[in-house]
């Protein structure tokens, strides 16, 4: 599986932006699907999972109620709706993928087999 994540860019606080994730295969439907962000010199950190089906979802804190992930198995395509977006959102944004991932272990990074190369989202004050 391939990733490939766009949509990032510059926007200013509590504006929005909707970032993609782009998967090739055909067993993209098989996939879990997260996004995590890091800031350099800081961890990577998750954001929100989503199950194979989009019956399951799971958030960060930090997040909830501000961002919604959504996927179209149709169009291998996992999205993620920032909205409400704050300064401390800016970071370099990444899609993975992961089989038979649910619930709470979308959470965890090392559950997950591919990953992106990221699209920077900088939200300025």
């Amino acid at each position: 599986v391939q990733l490939q994540a766009s949509g990032g860019g510059l926007v200013q606080a509590g504006g929005s932006l909707r970032l993609s994730c782009a998967a090739s295969g055909r067993t993209f439907s098989r996939y879990a699907m997260g996004w995590f962000r890091q800031v350099p010199g800081k961890e990577r950190e998750f954001v929100v999972g989503i199950n194979w089906s989009g019956g399951s979802t799971y958030y960060a804190d930090s997040v909830k109620d501000r961002f919604t992930i959504s996927r179209d198995n149709a169009k291998n395509t996992v999205f993620l709706q920032m909205n409400s977006l704050k300064p401390e959102d800016t970071a370099v944004y990444y899609c993975a993928a992961g089989r038979g991932v649910s619930g709470t272990s979308l959470g965890i990074a090392s559950f997950y087999d591919y990953w992106g190369q990221g699209t920077l989202v900088t939200v300025s004050s």
